[in-house]
């Protein structure tokens, strides 16, 4: 976990994101937001996407929902056990549609970036990618050494 990825955003609020009081921070806004109907505290610039990352014995599997995403809106980036999602989805025309009178705005537009340890060492140069119906799939194979191997004891 050691090592620094020179792109990473060093600025105080980013890291403390990335946290398990940051992740909690983010879930009891959304859970203000949610079921009280109260506005959010994190602005939805900053809203970031759920990951779900799973282990198998050959690699990681990550899994977002990005939808109305295209391939060449998002960059995916593996350095030093770490994976950075980052995307951009333009906003749509609200104001002045013609006929329209919104009330309500709460689509996401606009960067994100999501970065998130992996739980062992991978082949960075055998990672890949599939967007499928809004959904990027992200597949790590493990380094041999990171693989886990049986030990026969001898009588």
């Amino acid at each position: 976990m050691a090592g620094t990825m020179a792109t990473r955003d060093t600025t105080p609020r980013r890291w403390f994101e990335l946290t398990p009081l940051g992740s909690l921070r983010r879930e009891m806004d959304e859970l203000f937001e949610n079921f009280l109907g109260l506005p959010s505290t994190m602005p939805k610039s900053e809203a970031l996407p759920r990951l779900d990352v799973a282990e198998t014995e050959s690699g990681i599997e990550v899994k977002t929902d990005i939808p109305g995403m295209k391939p060449e809106d998002v960059e995916i980036e593996v350095h030093e056990n770490m994976l950075t999602i980052k995307g951009h989805h333009e906003e749509e025309k609200k104001e002045g549609e013609e006929g329209k009178k919104f009330h309500r705005v709460e689509r996401y537009s606009g960067s994100f970036a999501r970065s998130v340890w992996l739980p062992c060492a991978v082949e960075e140069g055998k990672v890949t990618a599939e967007l499928k119906e809004g959904v990027l799939t992200i597949n790590l194979p493990k380094l041999a050494t990171a693989k886990p191997c049986k030990v026969s004891i001898k009588a």
